[in-house]
């Protein structure tokens, strides 16, 4: 903990350039230990004796600043010598950003960088001593003479390091400092640049080959004052021309410049989203692109799965989910790594949830996401669109959004079978339920009907150019508002709350009813007389893609009713020259709505489909990451924008979740959490070829559902089943057995 330590800034008079605050200090005796807790408002770098003390990046990570900042204890022993310098080099990071500072802590904290520390010494002879921030610390420049996450970063080698006066103590901010509760973000993997190109406009541009989060490093000896500086992008348009238009008000800029020696930059307190730069100044009229370097960071989450299939365009697509992935889980799940937002919008995280938790171990990572979204919930229940919360954006409490509450938790729970996660966020979950029943009309006490809702974000059944899809508002909030309901049924039901358990089931009962009197007419869906179908400037249809997903999905309709909504469904996508038209909350839906009800060979036909809207529209494209929109770049190479238009945005990517669910056949049951109870149900289609789906669970053994066509037509099934796990198979000739831990191959 820190309890005596102040926070601490330097003099307004220092302008742009970063702080580094030091503390010289000797050691009364012989070290028997030492270590530090510290953290900052802002983003911090320790270094000890001119060394830096670990490879974290961007610490202490992005919080609800108000409510808590985490801080980083470091062992620093064999660090320290008889005579020591202690320093602290300090950027804005988020906290101070031009975006989460504006509309997160103005007008009451004044916008100057903190930091606190406290270093602990403990002798062998039994004593001890700490070192803290105060005002005794001294304050100088430092070489980084500019940063700001968004904007970027100048590093300047050349500058001199000038003494600024004693550090202040600062009193206008306290939070509450909690340990590191996230994972930590570090460099990742490092990726080398393809080539260098002159566009048709005569710019020097390096591709890198790859979408990615991360910043650029140069390796070079220069001459004093040689500057190379550069912008970023993550596309060239239709003629082969740099293109950042998308990327609004975040300059992303980085500049070095040489002090003269063989020198390696690489930014300390900014990232950017991109994968080509732009070289604005470099010394030589030759560019030597092997003095560049992508540097990709994350949070050092586990890898646990993997896919692969004999179809090279679908592999890219995985390949693309991957790198959505790791692009968006930087401290955070955000839903884009490149413009001036790289926020924590709760409906990408949610529909993304469950491919999240398959790829990578990202239990720790939600688990301090949640934190925050616990503290920010309202006092009636309500779940901004945004965690950490930026008013006024994201301020709207919108389904498919706020059911982040219960749905992330759930999912979690689901893939590592820690009660903890369920316990922690129980009392949100039944909030955000408690929230959606008191809001809307007062009428409709069952039903979400009323409010704004961003529903099937960007679904593309409402013309070209309109965000807002044209299934009913209403209709989404109130399919959302049942299923949250159930949700938190499932869980009492974990948690052995009896008496909750019956109340969710009740109340499921009431909205689910609710919603069929005003949603479903003859087995379809209908236009809801009160709703936003007559208040609004899109067109709102009953008969949509989404309607019929969320539907089928959330159990809304009646057995006898599953078959005629699941062939609606393969006809509106016929309609559409066998196309979906859905958004954020329809996309993740779809192919489990087609597959659950009988038309797998539906929702595999969708998989391959490659005009656009399709998943595999972005692949021919090039892409290399996940679109925000199905027609970010169209046909004709014209961009859908350049006001919200992201080639990094992941939510697509939910599309693997099927994959694995489907394809590989792997579900798991919800008293088998953790793996350790699972359907094993694998689908099958000629065009993938083969499929080979893995997942390394936290017994350390990994868990494989695999299977080929062979020369005669038949498919070989190959399945290892941890020896914790029950597997509960259905082969599609309709065999079923029941396997434990081994392996086995059966022959189709």
């Amino acid at each position: 903990m820190i309890t005596q330590a102040n926070w601490i800034c330097a003099d307004k008079k220092i302008g742009q350039v970063c702080p580094e605050f030091r503390k010289s200090f000797s050691p009364k005796g012989k070290i028997k230990n030492a270590y530090v807790n510290i953290s900052s408002l802002g983003i911090y770098r320790l270094f000890i004796n001119g060394k830096r003390v670990s490879d974290y990046l961007l610490t202490p990570g992005l919080t609800s600043y108000t409510h808590r900042i985490q801080y980083q204890t470091y062992d620093i022993t064999s660090l320290l010598s008889d005579d020591n310098t202690l320093a602290i080099r300090a950027g804005n990071g988020w906290a101070l950003s031009d975006w989460y500072w504006c509309y997160t802590l103005t007008p009451d904290i004044e916008r100057r960088i903190r930091v606190i520390a406290e270093f602990v010494i403990e002798y062998e002879d039994g004593t001890s001593e700490s070192v803290m921030t105060d005002g005794s610390w001294d304050t100088y420049t430092s070489p980084v003479t500019y940063a700001e996450l968004y904007h970027g970063e100048t590093i300047d080698y050349s500058a001199p390091i000038e003494y600024i006066g004693k550090a202040e103590i600062n009193t206008n901010f306290s939070t509450e400092l909690v340990a590191q509760v996230g994972e930590y973000v570090r460099e990742m993997i490092r990726v080398a640049p393809v080539k260098l190109i002159i566009t048709p406009a005569g710019e020097k541009v390096i591709d890198f080959g790859q979408n990615m989060a991360g910043y650029i490093e140069v390796t070079r000896k220069g001459k004093v004052g040689d500057k190379i500086s550069f912008s970023c992008a993550e596309v060239l348009d239709k003629y082969g021309n740099f293109y950042n238009a998308n990327y609004r008000q975040a300059r992303s800029i980085v500049t070095y410049i040489s002090g003269g020696n063989e020198e390696t930059f690489k930014p300390e307190f900014t990232f950017q989203g991109f994968r080509y730069i732009r070289l604005d100044e470099y010394p030589e009229e030759n560019v030597d692109i092997s003095e560049f370097c992508a540097v990709t960071i994350f949070s050092d989450m586990k890898r646990t799965g993997y896919f692969r299939c004999g179809h090279d365009k679908i592999n890219q697509l995985y390949s693309n989910i991957i790198w959505g992935q790791r692009s968006n889980f930087v401290d955070i799940p955000t839903d884009c790594p490149q413009r001036d937002e790289r926020f924590g919008w709760t409906g990408d995280a949610e529909v993304f949830c469950r491919t999240a938790a398959i790829n990578y171990d990202v239990e720790k990572f939600f688990k301090k996401w949640l934190g925050d979204m616990r503290l920010e919930q309202d006092a009636v229940g309500g779940v901004y669109g945004i965690v950490p919360a930026v008013p006024p954006h994201g301020q709207a409490r919108g389904a498919g959004w706020g059911d982040a509450a219960t749905i992330c938790p759930f999912e979690v729970y689901l893939a590592y079978g820690n009660r903890e996660i369920l316990e922690e966020n129980y009392e949100m979950m039944k909030k955000w339920v408690e929230y959606i029943r008191q809001a809307g009309d007062p009428d409709d006490e069952y039903l979400w009907v009323g409010e704004f809702q961003w529903a099937d974000w960007l679904a593309m059944d409402a013309g070209d150019g309109i965000m807002f899809g044209a299934t009913q508002n209403d209709l989404v909030a109130s399919a959302y508002f049942a299923n949250s309901v159930d949700l938190c049924r499932r869980a009492a039901k974990i948690l052995g709350k009896t008496e909750d358990e019956a109340y969710f089931a009740d109340m499921y009962t009431k909205v689910r009813s609710a919603f069929r009197a005003a949603f479903i007419k003859d087995g379809m869906p209908t236009i809801y007389p009160k709703g936003d179908a007559f208040a609004t400037n899109r067109p709102v249809k009953a008969l949509t893609q989404t309607a019929i997903c969320l539907i089928l999905r959330f159990g809304l309709c009646e057995d006898n009713e599953r078959a005629a909504l699941a062939d609606k469904l393969v006809e509106l996508i016929a309609e559409h020259d066998g196309r979906m038209t859905t958004g954020f909350l329809g996309t993740a839906n779809i192919l489990h709505a087609l597959s659950e009800n009988g038309k797998t060979d539906a929702a595999f036909d969708l998989l391959f489909q490659e005009k656009n809207p399709s998943w595999l529209f972005s692949v021919n494209r090039g892409a290399t990451t996940m679109w925000e929109h199905w027609d970010s770049m169209n046909e004709e190479g014209d961009f859908w924008s350049t006001n919200m238009n992201s080639f990094n945005h992941y939510a697509y990517g939910a599309v693997y979740d099927w994959i694995f669910g489907c394809v590989g056949g792997v579900k798991v049951l919800d008293n088998g959490a953790g793996y350790s109870e699972i359907t094993l149900e694998p689908h099958t289609d000629k065009r993938l070829g083969f499929a080979d789906c893995s997942i390394k669970l936290r017994s350390g053994e990994t868990l494989i559902s695999a299977w080929r066509y062979l020369d005669d037509g038949k498919v070989r099934f190959d399945f290892t089943i941890p020896s914790s796990t029950v597997a509960h198979l259905t082969l599609p000739g309709g065999k079923k057995m029941t396997l434990k831990g081994g392996e086995y191959s059966f022959i189709e």
